[in-house]
This record gives C-alpha cells, sequence and structure tokens, in this order.
C-alpha cells in the first residue's frame, strides 16, 4: 500500500468519525431541550395512540357483527316476503270490512222467564189450566249441530257474475249479508233446541214453528232462516236485498226450499256448508 491511499484511508476513517460525533451531539441537544416536559408529553401522545387503538379495534369488532348478521337479514326479509304475499293471498278471500258477529242470547233477547214466573206456571198447571203439551224433543245429532257457516264470497267470484246479476253490488255488502244470515239462523237453532222452561210464552209458538220445519226431509241436519227473519243490519228484503239472495244462491251458499204446510208459506234458505 503506498502512501497516498493510507492517507485517503486515515481521510475516511476521520471523517466517518467526525459524522458520528455530531450526530452524538445532536442527540444530545434534542435530549436536553426539554427536560422537564418531554416525558410527560411522550407518555399523553402513547396514552392517546392507545384509546385510538381501542376504538378502532371497537369499530372493527361492530363492523365484523354486523357482517355476520347480513345473512340472517336477508333470511329474515326473505321470510317476510313470504309471509306478506300469503297475507295478501289470504285477503282476497275475506271482505274489507266484517260487521261484528251478533249471537241471540235467549236469557236476554229472547225472553227468558223468570224462576217466579215458571212456579206461578207450575202452580196453574198443577190446578189443572189447560196448556199446550211441550213434545218430544229433536233427536240430538252426535255431536250436536255447530255454529252457522261463515262461507264468504271472494272477488273473483263476485267478478266471474253476469253484470246483469251482480249490478252494484260490493264484496262488503254481500259478505255482511252473510253475517246476517248466520246471525238469524244461530237464533233460530237455540229456539229449536231451547226446551219451554226457558222460554217466554210468546216465544213457544215460534219455536214449534221452527220444530217443525227442522224436521222437514229439506231442512233436517241444516242451518236455516225465514224470508220473515230477514231485518237487517246489513240485509233487508229490498232490491238490494234481494240481488245479495240471488247472488248466493247462484254462487251454491245458500238453497231455497219453500214449505205450504204453515200458515203462510214460508221461503226457507239453508246455509250449506
Amino acid at each position: 500500500m503506498d502512501l497516498k491511499q493510507a492517507g485517503s484511508s486515515l481521510d475516511s476513517l476521520i471523517s466517518s468519525f467526525n459524522t458520528r460525533i455530531a450526530e452524538l451531539q445532536e442527540l444530545v441537544i434534542a435530549r436536553n431541550m426539554y427536560p422537564a416536559s418531554s416525558v410527560t408529553d411522550l407518555s399523553a401522545i402513547d396514552a392517546a395512540l392507545k384509546g385510538m387503538e381501542l376504538q378502532v379495534q371497537a369499530i372493527k369488532d361492530q363492523l365484523r357483527e354486523e357482517t355476520e348478521a347480513i345473512p340472517k337479514a336477508k333470511k329474515l326479509i326473505a321470510a317476510s316476503l313470504r309471509q306478506q304475499k300469503k297475507l295478501q293471498s289470504m285477503s282476497v278471500y275475506a271482505p274489507s270490512y266484517v260487521p261484528e258477529r251478533r249471537t241471540s242470547n235467549l236469557d236476554a233477547d229472547r225472553g227468558l222467564v223468570p224462576e217466579s214466573s215458571r212456579q206461578q206456571q207450575r202452580q196453574q198447571s198443577n190446578l189443572g189450566s189447560s196448556k199446550l203439551e211441550e213434545p218430544a224433543a229433536l233427536p240430538k245429532e252426535k255431536k250436536g249441530r255447530g255454529s252457522p257457516p261463515l262461507w264468504y264470497i271472494t272477488a273473483g267470484e263476485l267478478d266471474s257474475l253476469a253484470s246483469y246479476m251482480r249490478g252494484r253490488l260490493t264484496l262488503e255488502k254481500v259478505n255482511a249479508a252473510i253475517n246476517d244470515m248466520a246471525t238469524y239462523a244461530e237464533a233460530n237453532a237455540q229456539l229449536v233446541a231451547a226446551p219451554k222452561k226457558k222460554l217466554a210464552e210468546n216465544l213457544w209458538e215460534r219455536a214449534l214453528e221452527l220444530r217443525d220445519i227442522a224436521t222437514t226431509e229439506a231442512i233436517k241436519g241444516k242451518h236455516f232462516f225465514l224470508e220473515t227473519d230477514i231485518k237487517g243490519p246489513s240485509l233487508k228484503l229490498d232490491n238490494t236485498g234481494k240481488a245479495i239472495l240471488t247472488v248466493l244462491r247462484h254462487l251454491g251458499r245458500i238453497s231455497e226450499t219453500r214449505i205450504g204446510h204453515h200458515s203462510f208459506e214460508a221461503s226457507m234458505n239453508c246455509l250449506n256448508s
């Protein structure tokens, strides 16, 4: 190695030492610049960074939970849409307005005879006063007669009718009339089944008449009502009511039977189930 190369290497080494010394001096100056507050500031920054890390982690956890819930939400939406379609298809077969079902109460509406009156009647019977003898009760059916059917019509059935038959009838009017018919039939069924002791005298002849009708071959085992029962509130014997009866007979909801052996010719309308 010649002297020139040795001198160059020595100069490079000295320069390296000088650079390192300068860096150490800068570090010393930076360390001693704010000795009282530097540690506190760094601690505060560290605490703030840790807090931000916790918030970021919480956001990540929330996003992960919401991402996992998306398939469940999609299934729930699909189930809700299927249920909505079912309800819409069911609503086609139900009227938009259904009047409150009125049931006949024999105790209040049909004039239940008080206990004292029944005792007086029994006493008069013992004294030999002539009374109509109560006929034998109608044979009971195996499981008893259920409530009258409420077989509402659908919008499709109403639309299928000829325009001259449908006229100005609406689905609500026809189905409200079906409610009234069921009420008439249920009231008649209660009178037919009620024993004499639970009926007022002014209803007994009516009950006998209905029992005679109920035992005829054409009516036996069916719910029925007379034209004289049609007194509203929705079904009346006006032009609209007669049109409703015609439509319901055409659609098979009721059938008409005429019985002429009574004091009046009664038009019997049987509710088909």
